[in-house]
This record gives structure tokens, C-alpha cells and sequence, in this order.
């Protein structure tokens, strides 16, 4: 605990006047900067040290097959060295981050040292925050189309005159702009009509999974092109005329949000299921259009006079997004005639489940995913039901037939959720990780450090012994 100020040696805290608080906020806030600043440059070394062995092993950001396709980025522009991506992890869990995260600092790193030096010079000078030089990186490493290495040091040249007096909004306009500015002044064309910015399709619609709130709602976003957008607007201001006429209360952006997935439900359905469909229908004769699944999990009792009348908790857990969801919510979901609604029976995550074979069934397969959430691995969010299930001590696909005893047996406590990435990591690095207790997980990292993981979260339990001798590959 802090219980005295640089003001002066001694001096309380309380006793501090206005001015000499102001001065100790500055001073603090001068050390956190220098500190991050250290970060960068202590993130980009441990790159160097790192190179892959192919570029098949280097580091990407991917969005791991979503809507059907492969997409991968790479963490930093071009002309920035490659990264080995398994790397990442041993740094990442030392600062208390996802990998995706460290990814995403070593990428800025790099992409300033390398694309942005004017910038990276005054951040190190003390000049520009870390944090501010970080939002134009991120910008420059994901610009469409992407910029070569000419162009975003074009783009270090317009900024880092003024990136340590503006605001964020101001600095994230003016990047934007810059970046636009130069597509405009390199795109000719009497020379290629196609080339440059009039080629990138800026339409898009993202639904922002990963980003709930507690209200129960997620983000949507799209660019349209503007014929769309406004016959869009039409369509959700009629629906929202229509939910007031029906008697709903609710302010007009909100029934302008109700509309837009009045429009997901039985937009295909308007004329289609007259027309020879065998798909299941609700009650009004058209298709369950709704086609989500969520999961939700609440505690419930028996109640009443015969004790068979089921009470649901006010409030429960909904797996996608990991947030809270009110019983109310979940009601008014299911209450529309065209969404199917499936209970599945109550799960014991603590009853031992085993199965013959290195094969998971589906019913353990579901124990451990309720057991555990999410991914496993330290700090790590990816949702269990996207994951892997790993056996975490290794199935021996030899030991019947040679007499062994199978020392990775396909029992609920030696299996664990892994994201493919974080799972590929166990299998070709010297990560290795161990049960202790139903759903608890010992980490220990190639140098050393130690980490024990459960449904709570991550705790470090120690750090690597000094002097300890650098990791070997196994």
C-alpha cells in the first residue's frame, strides 16, 4: 500500500496540497508513460530474438475460418521481420494477456520501429504516449488496400508532427484522413482504373460477437451502398411505425432495432413457404426462422405444493459472450412463435464420465464444456464450445493391443477445452500443463513460469528460477 507521496519525504498523503497532488499525477503519469514506452521496445527486442523457421510458422492474426473461409492478417505491415508465432504465449502470459493480445503489442512494436520510425522515436523520447502510437499502428498494419512501406512512412510524416497534441478522436480522424489522402494522390486512373482505393469494397455487415453487453445486446455494423442503406432506413422506419401502432412503448431506436430482426426472421420467409418447403414451421405456418443457438444457464428449484413446479433464478450465464443474462430476457426470446426453444437435461459436472477408446462422446464432451467455460490455457477467452477437447495426459492408441495399461484414458478429469491455436501450442512446444482438481490446471511455460487456471480465471504462482537455463524444444 502507498501511503506516502514524492511530495516531500514523509508527508501524508492527507496532508498534500492541491498542487502538490496535480504535481504527483504528473509525476506518476510520466512514469506509467516511460513504462510502456519500455513495453514496445522490450515486445519488438523479444521478436528479435524469435524469427520463424518458415513463414509458415510465422505469427498471424486469423479469424480462425469464420462465415466458411481462412482469413489471416499478418500482425505487422510489410517490411516488419517475421515472428515465430508460438513466441507469443511465454510473453503474453508474463504480462498477464491473451495471446491474441500479445500478438497485437508485438505487432505495433514492430510496425513502428520499422514503418513508423518518426513516431517510435517520440514515443521513446517521451513525447507521445505509447497508447497513442499504438491506435495509428493498429490503423496502419490493418489499412485498406494495405500500405506499402513508402506509404505508411508518408503516413509517420503527417502525424508525428502533431500525434502528442491532439486528442484521441482528432489523432483517429486525422490517420484516417491521412491514409485516405494518400490512396487518392498515388491512385491514377488513366493508368489502371482498377487500381488504388476505387477497387476495395468497403461494404460489409459485422455482427460484433464478442462484444455483449450486459443489457443483453450485441453490436451490428455495415456498410452499405447507399441505394441499400436507405431502402434499409425505409424498411426500419416502417417497422417501427407498425411495433408503436401494435402499442409498444418503446423509444424509436429501439423499435428500430426490433425491426432489423423483424426483417432476419421472415425476410426469407415471405414467399417461400408456400412453395414446397418440408421445413419444420411454428404455429403461423412459416419456417422457425430463427437459427442461433444460444446457451444459457440458470440455477432452478423445485417449488410449490407437490414440488414439481420448477423456479428459475432471476438471473444466469449466457455462454456466448460470457455475460449475464436475465431470465426475463430469455423469456421474451423464446416467447417469439418462430424461434424453437430445446432443454436439455441438467448436467452433474463433478460424476466422473468415462468412455472405451480415445473417442470423446457427446455427453462428455458437454460435462466438460460446462465444466470449464473456456479455453484453459492462461488468460485465454475463446469459448469452450468453439475448443478442442484435449486428453491432457495423451492417449495411447498402442497400449491395449501391446497390454499397457492406457495412461490417457477418456475420462472427464483428464480432458481439457483448447483453442486450436493454444492446443496446436501444447502439441509443439514445451508447454505442458497438469490436472489438479476437478476443472484446475497447472501451466508451466518453456522458461519456467507457472500459472494455475480454473473457471475464476488465471493466477500466477511463480515466475521462472534465476538463472534458469533457456528452454529446449522437445
Amino acid at each position: 500500500m502507498i501511503e506516502t507521496l514524492a511530495a516531500a519525504p514523509g508527508v501524508e498523503v492527507e496532508d498534500l496540497s492541491p498542487s502538490e497532488l496535480l504535481r504527483a499525477l504528473r509525476e506518476r503519469k510520466a512514469v506509467e508513460d516511460r513504462a510502456a514506452a519500455d513495453q514496445l521496445d522490450l515486445a519488438a527486442r523479444w521478436a528479435d530474438l524469435h524469427p520463424p523457421e518458415s513463414i509458415h510458422s510465422a505469427a498471424v492474426f486469423s479469424d480462425g475460418g469464420r462465415y466458411g473461409l481462412q482469413h489471416e492478417e499478418p500482425i505487422a505491415g510489410e517490411g516488419c521481420p517475421a515472428v515465430a508465432e508460438f513466441c507469443i504465449a511465454e510473453l503474453g502470459t508474463v504480462l498477464g494477456i491473451s495471446s491474441t493480445s500479445a500478438k497485437r503489442l508485438i505487432g505495433h512494436a514492430l510496425e513502428l520501429r520499422h514503418r513508423l520510425p518518426r513516431l517510435w522515436a517520440q514515443v521513446q523520447a517521451g513525447a507521445v504516449p505509447a497508447w497513442r502510437a499504438r491506435t495509428v499502428a493498429e490503423a496502419t498494419i490493418h489499412a485498406t488496400p494495405s500500405l506499402t512501406v513508402e506509404a505508411a512512412r508518408w503516413v509517420d510524416t503527417q502525424v508525428a508532427a502533431v500525434a502528442g497534441r491532439v486528442g484521441p478522436a482528432q489523432l483517429d480522424r486525422l490517420v484516417a484522413e491521412t491514409i485516405k489522402r494518400h490512396h487518392l494522390d498515388t491512385h491514377d486512373p488513366a493508368t489502371d482504373p482498377d487500381d488504388g482505393y476505387l477497387s476495395v469494397d468497403p461494404r460489409h455487415a459485422t455482427v460484433h460477437d464478442q462484444d455483449v453487453h450486459y443489457a443483453g445486446t450485441m453490436r451490428f455494423e455495415a456498410e452499405l451502398d447507399i441505394a441499400d442503406a436507405l431502402d434499409l432506413d425505409r424498411a426500419l422506419a416502417h417497422g417501427a411505425e407498425t411495433l408503436a401502432a401494435l402499442g409498444s412503448v418503446a423509444p424509436l431506436d429501439s423499435r428500430r432495432s426490433q425491426a432489423l430482426g423483424d426483417l432476419a426472421r421472415t425476410q426469407t420467409a415471405l414467399d417461400l413457404h408456400t412453395q414446397g418447403s418440408t421445413a419444420a414451421r411454428s404455429e403461423d405456418g412459416l419456417p422457425i426462422a430463427r437459427e442461433v443457438v444460444l446457451h444459457a444457464h440458470f440455477d432452478a428449484s423445485l417449488d410449490g405444493r407437490d414440488g414439481l413446479d420448477t423456479v428459475f433464478g432471476p438471473t444466469g450465464r449466457l455462454e456466448e459472450g460470457q455475460r449475464l443474462v436475465l431470465f426475463e430476457q430469455v423469456k421474451d426470446w423464446c416467447g417469439d412463435s418462430r424461434t424453437k426453444v430445446t432443454v436439455k437435461p441438467v448436467i452433474d459436472l463433478t460424476t466422473e464420465l468415462t468412455a472405451p477408446g480415445y473417442d470423446i462422446p457427446d455427453r462428455i464432451r458437454e460435462q466438460v464444456i460446462l465444466r470449464d467455460r473456456t479455453c484453459v490455457f492462461p488468460w485465454c477467452s475463446r469459448p469452450a464450445r468453439a475448443c478442442d477437447i484435449d486428453h491432457v495426459i495423451a492417449y495411447d492408441h498402442d497400449a491395449h493391443t501391446e497390454g499397457r495399461t492406457q495412461p490417457g484414458p477418456t475420462v472427464s478429469s483428464n480432458l481439457a477445452p483448447e483453442c486450436r491455436w493454444h492446443h496446436r501450442l501444447k502439441t509443439h512446444t514445451a508447454w505442458r500443463y497438469d490436472v489438479a482438481g476437478p476443472g484446475v490446471y497447472e501451466w508451466t511455460s518453456p522458461h519456467g513460469h507457472r500459472y494455475r487456471r480454473d473457471h475464476t480465471g488465471t493466477t500466477r504462482i511463480s515466475g521462472a528460477a534465476a538463472g534458469a537455463d533457456p528452454p529446449v524444444r522437445p
